[in-house]
């Protein structure tokens, strides 16, 4: 196991796995095959990286556009999901649309990360494999930083229910993970 001891690393780390367990899902990685699947529903960045490490293989299955629509519908279903739970009114449709439209960019961001380093698997070298995590967590943080703003922008809009269900959701998914993590 891991253990960042930078902040640069850390926060990288976190940004990755809020995001992976907030944002998208489960559809960061929907396209790269069982093993992704599994790690992202831990939500656990560093355990996506030594899992791939551990077995490169499981990256040797070229993405389709199959795995590209199954990622955007799942996308879909959270936005449909979290607008519902949410309770989003139409004075917000401009805040909620900015925040779904990087939801969007974000997953299909990833899943062209992934379809560019599964078209090189074959090729890549030690060095490559592990530069390609960085890319990964790079773009997460990249996510994050475009995610916050627009998540902000919506929250500000809220009403003192919407805050306090926006609050209980996210704090349910963070103890979710914290309780897979502790196993």
């Amino acid at each position: 196991m891991f253990f960042f001891t930078h902040p640069a690393a850390r926060a990288a780390t976190a940004a990755a796995t809020l995001l992976g367990s907030i944002v998208f899902s489960g559809a960061l990685f929907a396209a790269t095959g069982d093993l992704f699947q599994a790690a992202a529903a831990k939500s656990d960045a560093a355990r996506v990286i030594l899992a791939q490490a551990s077995a490169p293989e499981a990256m040797t299955s070229p993405a389709s556009a199959e795995a590209e629509i199954a990622s955007s519908d799942r996308v879909e279903a959270r936005l449909k999901d979290l607008h519902k739970r949410l309770h989003i009114t139409a004075a917000q449709d401009i805040q909620w649309n900015d925040l779904a439209q990087v939801m969007r960019d974000n997953a299909k961001a990833m899943v062209d990360l992934q379809q560019q380093q599964a078209a090189h698997t074959h090729s890549m070298s030690a060095v490559d494999v592990v530069k390609s995590y960085g890319a990964v967590i790079e773009a997460h943080e990249a996510g994050m930083k475009k995610f916050i703003p627009a998540f902000e922008a919506l929250y500000n809009s809220m009403s003192d229910a919407q805050k306090k269900t926006a609050d209980a959701l996210f704090r349910s998914r963070k103890r979710a993970a914290a309780k897979r993590e502790s196993k």
